[in-house]
């Protein structure tokens, strides 16, 4: 049986109105009778009616999550975090996929379909700050790197300090041949032009040149594409002692194609990664990388964007950054 207001007012024995309060976290109701309530709603296992909430407040309790790609583990990892976080003010989370297409990312940047959802959390890959700003569309906040400047929201992290810091590692354990997988030209490439400048900024400050021969683009960041940059690398005469790979999974092609060539991480190549993947735990060895926090991004995505649905959304928009650390682990020792 489904309880109601009503319920836990008449075990109380206060109003429907103070429950109310009680439920919606209104400070000015007596301790006592705050207790009494509470008591009321243990008891009977009262749980509030999220739908007729929603709908007083003229919302579904619907927000979406939109990524480029789900089979990348980044961003499975990242929309658990952020269904967590949504949790917590009562919102259940539609996931979509866009694929990086324009056409999508303007469907869901429109919010869908009428009504469908509350607000919008997005990695857009195609739409720029101008394509936003001409939507009428949902609250959003924005993921990632692709919109700078843009009409709302947004939470990244500093990809290029911590491209040079997982650089910098591999320099200070004696390796002088650092190649890098995963360089993009195109205008989604945003996050891999800051992790190849932390990247080249790192062999500045060491002293070493840097050597277009020893950067190996890769127009997906897929472990297939990872394997085939690290076969490259070691067909084209180079010949790296390291490797820094733009995300984890291009580390788990590169782990594979150099096993394949019979050499041996790290004695004889080091490789980093950039995520913190759960595969990358797992692997042999284990991948050292960039442990962005997700979910630290994730709730304040959420955060985000919950002050727009109950706030000024006129307000201009803030840009958030979060934490990362690295995570270092068997893929690097000294040469």
């Amino acid at each position: 049986m489904r309880h109601r207001l009503k319920d836990v007012a008449e075990r109380a024995g206060v109003s429907v109105k103070t429950v109310s309060n009680v439920v919606n976290g209104y400070v000015h109701v007596r301790p006592d009778t705050r207790a009494r309530v509470e008591e009321a709603i243990a008891e009977l296992n009262y749980r509030p009616n999220l739908s007729a909430r929603h709908l007083r407040k003229g919302r579904t309790g619907v927000i979406a999550l939109a990524v480029p790609e789900l089979d990348i583990p980044y961003f499975a990892e990242l929309a658990r975090h952020v269904v967590i976080a949504a949790a917590n003010y009562g919102w259940t989370v539609l996931i979509d996929q866009t694929g990086g297409r324009r056409e999508q990312e303007r469907v869901v940047a429109s919010g869908i379909t009428d009504h469908l959802i509350d607000g919008l959390i997005f990695s857009p890959l195609a739409l720029t700050a101008e394509d936003l700003a001409s939507l009428d569309g949902t609250p959003m906040v924005l993921l990632g790197e692709r919109v700078e400047h843009g009409p709302a929201d947004r939470v990244v992290i500093d990809n290029v300090t911590a491209a040079r810091e997982i650089t910098s590692h591999l320099i200070q354990l004696g390796h002088r041949r650092i190649a890098a997988i995963g360089s993009q030209r195109t205008d989604e490439g945003a996050s891999a032009r800051l992790r190849l400048a932390g990247y080249a900024e790192a062999l500045r400050a060491a002293g070493l040149d840097y050597d277009e021969a020893l950067v190996a683009p890769a127009a997906a960041w897929h472990r297939a594409d990872g394997a085939v940059a690290m076969r490259g690398l070691l067909t084209s005469g180079v010949r790296p002692d390291a490797v820094f790979c733009f995300n984890d999974t291009l580390a788990l092609g590169a782990l594979r194609a150099l096993h394949e060539a019979g050499l041996r991480v790290p004695e004889d190549v080091a490789v980093v990664g950039f995520d913190d993947i759960e595969d990358g735990r797992f692997s042999i060895p284990t991948l050292s990388t960039v442990a962005p926090d997700k979910e630290q991004i994730a709730r304040l995505a959420v955060e985000l964007l919950a002050n727009r649905l109950d706030g000024d959304r006129t307000a201009p928009a803030r840009e958030l950054k979060a934490p990362h650390r690295l995570e270092l682990r068997e893929s690097t020792q000294a040469p």
